[in-house]
């Protein structure tokens, strides 16, 4: 399977002759979805206790600048729950849960809007995806570390951790997926797609006004 790719996703958690028609459509639509370049996914394993059905999905944002290989500058889980008989608590039968650690802007720690701002990054995704939902909730948490002695990595660190579920509203959960990968972009800086940050060679020789 390649990074990007969820083609294999069809092979889902349970007796495959005894999955229900809608979750196998949810899952055929998750099979189609690319991520942008940056972001990689794969499958992972999903909780086995929360629902009758489920299938998660790992999605992270390796750093082009890092020194090995596994240096991220985001992590996130895309999880599906289904339960034929509904959840009360749910609202409806199919629930996405997201979850996503970053690495952020140390001077956003102290932005009292910016747990505001990180989660109108999942309502208007879902929104301008088009993802039929309803019951959305969450928390956006910052956190901020200082490192002593011999520990690895950067004296101080600030991260950003968002957890949302929302219920679905019908089984094309490619949409619900886009929308979740586009807040892990914004959560670790990525310009929007197709746009190219300029470095300094791209600046020599450019013309100034």
């Amino acid at each position: 399977m390649e990074p990007r790719d969820l083609a294999g996703a069809q092979e889902q958690s349970g007796d495959a002759d005894g999955v229900p028609a809608a979750f196998r459509a949810a899952l055929d639509a998750l099979a189609g979805v690319r991520a942008r370049p940056e972001i990689e996914l794969e499958h992972i394993p999903a909780p086995k206790r929360l629902a009758p059905f489920a299938h998660a999905i790992g999605a992270r944002v390796p750093d082009p600048d890092g020194e090995d290989e596994d240096d991220e500058i985001a992590s996130a889980r895309f999880i599906v729950l289904f339960d034929p008989q509904g959840h009360e608590a749910w609202h409806g039968t199919m629930r996405c849960v997201g979850y996503l650690s970053a690495a952020t802007d140390e001077e956003l720690v102290d932005d009292a809007m910016f747990s505001e701002v990180a989660w109108s990054w999942l309502t208007d995704a879902l929104g301008d995806s088009g993802a039929a939902h309803h019951t959305v909730g969450g928390t956006v948490t910052r956190t901020a570390s200082t490192r002593f002695g011999e520990l690895a990595g950067p004296e101080h660190s600030v991260d950003v951790e968002i957890r949302a579920s929302w219920t679905a509203g019908d089984t094309d959960l490619d949409r619900h997926l886009l929308a979740w990968l586009e807040v892990v972009g914004n959560a670790a800086g990525l310009p929007p797609p197709g746009v190219r940050l300029l470095g300094p060679s791209d600046r020599v020789g450019s013309e100034t006004l």
